[in-house]
């Protein structure tokens, strides 16, 4: 995809490329304002274990041979040191 293609949502210290129809629309923003700092905090932290879940499938995909501790661990450390 060209650079072109992608909008970009600028911060401090980081640029992110973004397709247009990834981006947060007035409506998601409002919806978003309206919830309570409990709902919010509820759905990231939802959002958060579902990505652990989703990198654990994915380890086993790739390391068939691997245990569950195995796996466990990997999904620790790189969640420890991810950086976004």
């Amino acid at each position: 995809m060209r650079a072109k293609e992608f909008a970009w949502r600028r911060r401090p210290c980081q640029s992110v490329p973004v397709l247009p129809d990834e981006l947060t629309s007035p409506e998601q923003f409002e919806a978003f304002r309206r919830m309570t700092p409990q709902r919010r905090l509820a759905l990231g932290e939802s959002l958060y274990w579902s990505a652990r879940e989703w990198k654990a499938a994915w380890l086993r995909a790739q390391h068939a041979d691997w245990s569950e501790a195995q796996i466990s661990r990997e999904v620790t450390r790189i969640f420890l040191h991810a950086r976004t």
